[in-house]
């Protein structure tokens, strides 16, 4: 079996966890791993690593190919011009891991938490069997009323599953249960099927989004409409089933689900970092310093290094209207955290004023920089650990802990991290600007303008 992971999305419903160019999938939510690492971990439990294909998009391809690393899964990584929802990247997915010939395909979104037991396998092998002749999704039995999910209507019942009645879309409370009393289930957004069968249906139910995909990549994606699979193809499809996941399930859709996740302590809270409560309960609290709290209940308080947020986790659905309300003012916090992710490493904010700018920088083994120039800032570095081969101008040198340089403003140069470890150091930024539109690369491994 072949295995499409979803790996792209903005995550906004967590913020200030996750951010558009850093989304829930590849933050460390429940333990040390990333949702993303847990998803590929469960995708070898049927496919091997030559047999999982990650679509994502040019923000995140190079996160992803370091989390990859991170646990030693060399997959293949298809990174999408522009992301146009779910079924142009199933379809190219699909065409392009199945080109040596037709094969099953799962697919699967990256930011799920989920437990990869017994009944987490089965289910896939019983899709699996389903999937010469029908498209296949995963339902999950609903554990109560729930209005963040749609839901499927199972109909007639097959060997492994059911043929699909009716996918409906997100209820109203009252609807809810009474969905979970007359037996529908939630749609997981995991499916199953025989690549040839998907393509054909996807022909017959979205015509436009296979003739796109006939030209070369860039055009395809400008030709193709966003859709999403669910509406494009399988609730058009007369040849829908699903089959019953019966494990552990959650889309970490906002805090209240991510607070259903985690472990509580005595008194109902969820805490991730250092917590002292005086009359406080079942409150989800993720902060990096102390947080108290004194008569404070069913609340999300976190804490990240550039914002705080304090919700009832009643609701914890709306938390994406504060990303929103960032982003429609330009500020920068709706896509960023302090800590800036890059190909060749990161970069923390430390401290910014007038004309000037504190950063550290953090350089992995054998990884460099552009070759670059600043019109408007003049850079001092000091290396605090690790060792810095630094070119400014013509000339090379090396830096090691404890030693600085100066890069004036005007003055091609680069940074790169010849040894073993990593290297890290404080760069202060002087000058008129200091945003980081300010580069004229001349070089770079990273293919980047």
């Amino acid at each position: 079996m072949k295995t499409l992971i979803l790996a792209g999305g903005s995550g906004t419903r967590l913020f200030p966890l996750s951010r558009e160019h850093y989304p829930k999938q590849f933050i460390p939510l429940v333990d040390d791993e990333s949702l993303f690492q847990k998803t590929v971990k469960r995708a070898l439990l049927f496919s091997s690593p030559q047999e999982i294909a990650i679509v994502t998009n040019t923000d995140h391809r190079f996160l992803v190919r370091d989390q990859l690393a991170a646990i030693g899964c060399d997959c293949r990584v298809l990174v999408e011009p522009v992301g146009k929802n779910t079924l142009p990247a199933i379809y190219y997915g699909a065409r392009e891991i199945t080109r040596d010939g037709p094969d099953t395909v799962a697919v699967l979104p990256s930011d799920h938490l989920i437990t990869a037991a017994g009944p987490f396998q089965d289910a896939f092998r019983r899709a699996e069997r389903l999937s010469k002749d029908c498209l296949v999704a995963f339902g999950v039995r609903p554990t109560s009323p729930h209005t963040g999910y749609g839901y499927i209507r199972p109909g007639e019942p097959l060997e492994e599953g059911s043929l699909v009645d009716a996918f409906v879309e997100k209820p109203d409370l009252e609807t809810a249960g009474r969905y979970v009393a007359d037996g529908y289930l939630w749609n997981s957004g995991m499916f199953c099927f025989d690549a040839g069968l998907f393509l054909s249906e996807c022909e017959t139910c979205a015509p436009e989004v296979a003739r796109a995909f006939e030209q070369p990549l860039e055009e395809a994606y400008n030709a193709t409409p966003a859709l999403s699979i669910d509406y494009g193809i399988m609730e058009k499809t007369r040849k829908a089933a699903v089959v019953p996941l019966e494990c552990d399930w959650s889309d970490v859709g906002n805090f209240d689900a991510l607070y259903a996740a985690l472990q509580k302590n005595g008194s109902g809270n969820a805490v991730r970092g250092e917590h002292i409560g005086i009359d406080s309960s079942e409150n989800l609290i993720i902060a990096d310093r102390l947080v108290a709290t004194v008569g404070v209940h069913d609340l999300a308080i976190v804490e990240t290094k550039d914002a705080i947020l304090v919700a009832a986790r009643d609701e914890a659905q709306r938390v994406g209207e504060i990303a929103k309300a960032l982003r429609e003012k330009g500020d920068s916090r709706a896509l960023f955290h302090t800590q800036v992710h890059r190909p060749w490493g990161s970069y923390t904010n430390l401290e910014e004023g007038q004309a000037y700018k504190i950063k550290r920088v953090t350089v992995p083994p054998k990884r460099r920089l552009s070759l670059q120039m600043h019109h408007h800032r003049s850079e001092h570095w000091v290396v605090v650990t690790g060792c810095a081969e630094v070119t400014i101008g013509d000339e090379t040198s090396l830096l090691r802990n404890g030693e600085s340089t100066f890069v004036p403003a005007g003055t091609v140069h680069r940074l790169a991290n010849p040894g073993l470890l990593p290297l890290e150091l404080i760069e202060v930024q002087i000058g008129e600007y200091t945003g980081e539109d300010d580069i004229v690369r001349f070089e770079d491994d990273f293919d980047r303008t």
